[in-house]
């Protein structure tokens, strides 16, 4: 019975939590005064995208402003809050890549790559699924050598947000504030050895970490 209950509430949440959350990510955007800092020499070259995982909420609008056209996959956990983000992501015009560097790696990273030699960007939550927060794993940088493609390290600084007690201390900007948004200029990670090129992505993504 108690099971039975469980896959209930998890239908009614992956039926209605994913369009309530993106009412509430188009309220915290429209609401707040932003600040865009983008990179100068971004051209229309598809590149990696990535973000800590405790600060890809409001990101998709950062995607916009770098982006005329949208054209992206993103990498997410086929746990079931993953499954959440994962619909919740379709309002904005994205796609999904179910899995993680982590957990079905292989198939993951197949799927990446082909999405890059295809032509779309990628995005990627370098920490995710679960963690260690705000520690590189090896899955960007094993793509990015064997596609050569560059990466694109996003953050956002909300002036005032709720901060959750979850493992990547996941940020709710509130409404109504300043949203600060920093996307790097491309860098490449070819020819570095795999922990050079994770700790060069740490550092970039350290840079406006809040």
């Amino acid at each position: 019975m108690k099971q039975i209950r469980k896959n209930i509430l998890r239908y009614l949440a992956l039926m209605f939590v994913p369009f309530i959350g993106s009412l509430l990510i188009r309220l915290i955007y429209l609401t707040s005064k932003k600040k865009f800092n983008l990179p100068e020499n971004l051209d229309d070259e598809n590149v990696i995208f990535c973000c800590w995982h405790g600060d890809l909420l409001m990101h998709p609008y950062l995607y916009y402003k770098l982006r005329k056209v949208q054209n992206a996959d993103v990498i997410i956990s086929d746990h079931f809050d993953g499954k959440i983000i994962a619909k919740t992501v379709v309002y904005f015009k994205l796609r999904t890549i179910y899995g993680s560097t982590n957990r079905n790696a292989s198939r993951v990273l197949i799927k990446a790559i082909k999405t890059l030699k295809n032509g779309s960007d990628l995005a990627i939550t370098p920490d995710g699924p679960k963690g260690p927060r705000r520690e590189v794993a090896d899955g960007i940088v094993v793509i990015a050598k064997k596609t050569k493609k560059k990466i694109v390290t996003l953050n956002s600084i909300p002036s005032s947000y709720w901060q959750l007690n979850s493992w990547d201390k996941f940020i709710i900007p509130k409404p109504f504030g300043e949203l600060e948004f920093f996307a790097s200029e491309p860098f490449s990670v070819d020819g570095l050895e795999i922990e050079e090129a994770k700790k060069l992505v740490k550092e970039r993504l350290m840079i406006h970490a809040i």
